[in-house]
């Protein structure tokens, strides 16, 4: 990228997450870095009211409620230099071209994908212990008369996990696994071998993996070629009493077969996402016991958001100071990121 000094900042984000993203602290840092606008409408960059504030932006910060309504951002903030985003994927605001024109762009998924990452090592962890399947008997029973049984071979010492995708939340996880006494195998088409021992596992075929681990987390982006990639044969492979944790994107997995492997006990799941986003009022998924089914909610939430606000404002003082974004995003990174 060509380095610059910003002048014009505009901070493009409805008004709740704003506050939410930046501390008084972080928004004074945010001001000293060159002339902090705010859009009016909110995150809505195609209201005729920001077209004024848009024409000799130099640098656009964005986030969660962000929009271009399929517009070019170029065409709408003709002077732009840098996109700062607040969130993870930037695909519904820059395309190729824009990086291609020389469009720095940066965004806060390594950021988003820690709070993802603990929140999938918990509920490895849980699932090792099998946790979810003691609670339900114990409740039902109202004595531990099963605790025994289903604990039987389960446990965390030996625990063989597989992680599908070796993507900044994928490497997270391996990161904190790495003081359990468990066994990684990973799949990852585009890690070698040697890569996947760097990174404390074994890279395997997606039908091993599957075959040979009780407890599976999901973590590929979200793209044409991956899309349905877990199908019923892969689901079917899975250790009777296995958990089948996803929280990358429910449109990954064919539903329909994964609700037919639920709904016959065969399996558990750990399900932060699905297709669609929020299940039909008739889903199955919403009673069955061997599902833990929450709402999105493992990424940034709470004041876990003010990490990504941060972020952001470390990036706006590296380019007022001259530096390379720290969490660029090139082209070939943008091709193989959702």
């Amino acid at each position: 990228m060509n380095r610059f000094t910003p002048r014009r900042i505009t901070v493009a984000l409805p008004d709740s997450t704003r506050n939410d993203l930046f501390s008084k602290e972080s928004w004074e840092r945010l001001e000293r870095c060159g002339d902090v606008r705010i859009t009016p409408g909110g995150g809505t960059l195609t209201d005729p009211r920001a077209a004024d504030v848009l024409a000799d932006t130099d640098v656009l910060v964005t986030g969660w409620g962000t929009t271009t309504h399929g517009r070019s951002l170029r065409r709408l903030a003709p002077r732009l230099a840098a996109l700062v985003h607040t969130a993870g994927s930037v695909r519904t605001l820059v395309d190729d071209a824009d990086l291609a024109d020389g469009l720095a762009v940066s965004s806060q998924a390594d950021g988003n994908a820690r709070p993802v990452a603990e929140y999938t090592l918990a509920m490895i962890l849980l699932s090792g212990k099998a946790v979810f399947a003691v609670q339900h008997a114990y409740r039902t029973h109202r004595a531990p008369r099963d605790a025994a049984e289903l604990l039987r071979g389960r446990g965390l010492y030996g625990l063989r996990v597989g992680v599908i995708g070796a993507s900044r939340v994928g490497r997270r996880v391996l990161e904190l696994l790495s003081p359990f006494d468990v066994e990684i195998l990973l799949h990852d088409p585009l890690t070698s071998a040697a890569e996947a021992e760097r990174l404390g596992a074994r890279s395997v075929s997606l039908d091993e993996l599957m075959a040979r681990c009780p407890v599976v987390t999901l973590h590929a982006p979200l793209l044409e070629t991956t899309r349905g990639m877990i199908t019923a044969r892969h689901l079917g492979l899975l250790p009777d009493g296995a958990t089948f944790i996803n929280t990358a994107r429910g449109a990954l997995v064919d539903q329909g077969a994964l609700v037919a492997e639920l709904t016959g006990g065969r399996i558990h799941a750990v399900l932060d996402v699905t297709e669609p986003e929020v299940p039909e009022g008739t889903s199955p998924l919403w009673d069955l016991p061997n599902v833990v089914l929450t709402p999105h909610s493992a990424g940034s939430a709470g004041n876990e958001v003010r990490r990504l606000g941060e972020g952001a404002v470390r990036e706006v003082e590296r380019l007022a100071l001259g530096q390379p974004l720290a969490h660029a995003i090139g082209r070939d990174r943008f091709s193989r990121t959702a």
